[in-house]
């Protein structure tokens, strides 16, 4: 007697450590997305930065991907993933654990922050590229985008739960001891990858081959590819001004609609709602629309949603601003769960770390340079008019893809290709197999999870 298909969800949460990874995110997210309300706020209230001062801090958590984000990728590349990912969340748990003793001595500063922020952005540049590299090991390929599918619904549910928390955990106990929460996430990760027993073969460099020429591959793969290209140039026009979002959206949030840390808190975990949804309705959108179509309309239709955040104002003004951010993060989700697993596929195997590595650093490295603009406008015209220009720069998102190959297909390819060997043309249901509805790097997704573009 033929025994009874299992579901497909059923098959994925059978792989003990994949169940052990993605519990490990659940771990990591929640204490991250307590930080993202509380570092600010640290900022804000208990060191009364300026508008361009939290800017530069925006800008110091993504510095990394410009200063290491290539390099990086080749280095994945001859490395064991497991190992970088467990060693970067023990950096982030001690550089993130020392705010709270510097501030109970009184001796914490924005400098501190600065570096703070830098040291754990280099960990997360490591730990974003081998986990999106590591997936593959853990998981079949059939089965990669119910596996990313799930870590965007982990990352999605904590962006749920823990600004929540966090803006509780700031009422109660003031925001630099909120951020223990984040150091305990990391700590907890750790713990649970060291539990993982996937063996993974050290991989072998190839005999006189330079770190410049393997990083030179990973970057003609991903710019030679006109997909690829498409959606890294796209991704990096959300980051950037997702980034000017990122490093105006506190100050405009307590100095200019006058919320208090609990309500912050409060507005981010229903906006992340739209993040969870779009997680869990992507999988079945891929297949209704097709996964190349969904990563053009996932933008076209939430995009102009941005407008509503420079026009947010008084007491009243936080249901736009949060409908407008829930609505863009379904976007961004569906969005990155279609490319991300896209990438994973079409992606020879000896190059998954560099082809992630040269994406983080296109799609990655605009946030500095839109955290620190957007802070100098701040300081210059004000918050809103910082918000005017993020809501601009969000309607030309979608152009990249739409004068794309993406726009005439219904599904990408599922083989791995030579770099430009893409079927304009190609409208056959040819893509990757959806698995439950399938981020950081997630997170982890390509958008910046400080914005509501969160890849």
């Amino acid at each position: 007697m033929n025994e009874k298909p299992r579901p497909r969800q059923a098959r994925l949460f059978g792989h003990r450590d994949f169940r052990l990874l993605l519990t490990g995110a659940a771990a990591a997210q929640t204490g991250s997305q307590v930080t993202l309300v509380a570092l600010p706020l640290v900022a804000v209230v208990v060191l009364d930065a300026t508008p361009f001062e939290v800017g530069l801090l925006t800008a110091a958590e993504t510095a990394a991907f410009l200063l290491v984000g290539l390099p990086a990728g080749a280095w994945l590349d001859r490395m064991r993933k497991l190992p970088v990912l467990i060693r970067a969340d023990v950096v982030r748990c001690v550089a993130v654990g020392s705010i709270p003793p510097a501030a109970a001595l009184g001796v914490l500063t924005m400098p501190q922050l600065y570096l703070v922020a830098l040291v754990t952005g280099v960990a997360t540049v490591f730990f974003d590229v081998a986990h999106q590299s590591f997936l593959p090991a853990v998981l079949p390929r059939e089965q990669l985008v119910g596996g990313n599918g799930a870590l965007e619904t982990v990352r999605s549910s904590a962006q749920i739960a823990g600004p929540g928390l966090g803006g509780g955990l700031v009422q109660l106990l003031g925001a630099p001891v909120a951020i223990v929460a984040d150091a305990c996430g990391y700590l907890a990760s750790a713990l649970l990858l060291t539990r993982i027993r996937v063996e993974e073969a050290r991989p072998e460099p190839e005999p006189g081959r330079s770190l410049r020429a393997e990083v030179t591959e990973g970057v003609r793969f991903v710019l030679g590819h006109p997909l690829l290209r498409a959606i890294a140039t796209a991704t990096a026009m959300a980051n950037l001004f997702g980034a000017v979002l990122a490093a105006v959206q506190t100050v405009f949030w307590v100095r200019v609609l006058d919320l208090s840390p609990g309500a912050i808190g409060a507005l981010l975990s229903a906006s992340a709602v739209g993040g969870l949804a779009g997680a869990l309705c992507a999988g079945r959108l891929s297949r209704w629309v097709g996964q190349a179509r969904l990563i053009w309309l996932a933008t076209v239709v939430t995009a102009p949603f941005a407008v509503l955040w420079p026009l947010s104002s008084g007491a009243a003004g936080v249901l736009p601003f949060g409908l407008a951010s829930g609505v863009v993060l379904f976007g961004a989700v569906a969005y990155n769960v279609a490319q991300v697993s896209f990438r994973q596929s079409v992606c020879p195997p000896e190059l998954l770390g560099r082809m992630n590595a040269t994406m983080r650093f296109l799609v990655w490295g605009t946030m500095p340079i839109g955290a620190l603009g957007g802070g100098a406008v701040a300081d210059w015209a004000g918050p809103r008019a910082a918000l005017w220009v993020c809501a601009a720069g969000f309607l030309v998102v979608p152009v990249p893809l739409l004068l794309s190959p993406l726009r005439g297909m219904r599904e990408l390819p599922a083989a791995p290709a030579e770099p430009g060997a893409v079927d304009a043309t190609d409208t056959t249901n040819g893509g990757p197999a959806a698995d439950i509805r399938p981020t950081p790097d997630t997170p982890d997704a390509e958008h910046s999870a400080a914005s509501p573009t969160a890849p």
